[in-house]
């Protein structure tokens, strides 16, 4: 019921791309304007933010993608396949955006002709934590409220980036502390908190292409794969578990499960189950992030069909 009264899943991620793009625009126009290397480096992890989420969003392939359209529990299989390739080149390109912030605040270091930002570098930083803020939340309630794990993913990316615009605002506000004061010894501030900026992103950079070159099938230990079966099978209607896969995606595992159901309930009624049993899992093992589900009708095979399914059974079970 609460998930019908949520905005679509694309809405929302669209919607942090945008916001982070537009922060992006504002924080480097500004901080051009302004004089502010820091506000520049803020901008430019803003990007990388934008860069990272649109990553995620590429899908795999088109043909796959166009398969699975045609099966409600394919469809969101689908969704957790994503182009490793795009994510390579953003990573790249946010690499050279964190080196370039780095030099350019290393430079001001060295040449020490420094100025003071202007007052609109202040305020640009304070409105645009307050905006990120607003966004964050209406990101970070409608995946929990959907459960499908992205909420912790949120926090982690979102407390960097936080970290990011304190050390740059900070940075601002003590460089126009010393432009009152006269002090020039502050003014480096603004260039220093640019060179910590330049490193996150680089960490940025970094954390993208590791998740996307390093994400992995693996196998899982035996008592881990024992305590998620064991957790799946306590769903009301789930028979048996058929399969079950992990993939290693930073420092989350996501989960393929496979599950066997009463041949004889309905579509909505499989649906229902596989969801409690996703929901089980996401809630149990706070390391697990989207997990996937096939639900297929049990078949016990031969010797164990019960004598109304082989009445039933149109086809001769003799050969003829």
């Amino acid at each position: 019921m609460n998930d019908k009264q949520l905005p679509p899943r694309e809405t929302v991620v669209w919607t942090g791309i945008l916001s982070d793009t537009l922060l992006a625009v504002a924080k480097g126009s500004i901080g051009y304007l302004s004089g502010s290397k820091a506000l520049m480096g803020d901008a430019i992890y803003s990007g990388a933010d934008a860069a990272a989420k649109l990553a995620g969003v590429i899908p795999w392939n088109r043909k796959q993608s166009h398969k699975a359209a045609g099966s409600a529990v394919r469809s969101r299989s689908a969704q957790g396949s994503k182009e490793p390739m795009a994510a390579i080149l953003f990573s790249v390109l946010i690499l050279m955006g964190g080196l370039q912030v780095a030099f350019s605040a290393i430079r001001d270091l060295t040449r020490g002709h420094l100025s003071a930002p202007g007052q609109s570098a202040l305020a640009a930083v304070l409105l645009c934590i307050v905006f990120k803020e607003a966004v964050f939340q209406y990101q970070y309630r409608y995946h929990k409220k959907k459960g499908d794990g992205s909420h912790a993913a949120y926090a982690d990316s979102h407390r960097f980036s936080l970290y990011t615009s304190i050390t740059v605002f900070i940075g601002i506000a003590l460089a126009m502390t010393g432009g009152y004061l006269n002090w020039h010894p502050l003014l480096y501030m603004d260039p220093i908190a640019a060179l910590l900026a330049g490193c996150l992103i680089l960490r940025k950079g970094y954390s993208l292409i590791t998740s996307s070159v390093y994400k992995r099938i693996q196998e899982l230990p035996s008592e881990e794969a024992a305590s998620f079966i064991e957790t799946v099978q306590r769903v009301h209607g789930v028979i048996r578990v058929e399969q079950l896969s992990a993939l290693e995606e930073g420092s989350y595992v996501n989960l393929h499960v496979k599950i066997s159901v009463n041949p004889r309930i309905s579509v909505m009624e499989a649906q229902d189950i596989s969801e409690c049993a996703r929901k089980l899992l996401q809630h149990r093992f706070v390391h697990v992030g989207e997990v996937h589900m096939d639900v297929v009708p049990y078949d016990p095979g031969y010797p164990y069909k019960s004598n109304h399914e082989l009445v039933d059974n149109d086809i001769p079970t003799l050969l003829q």
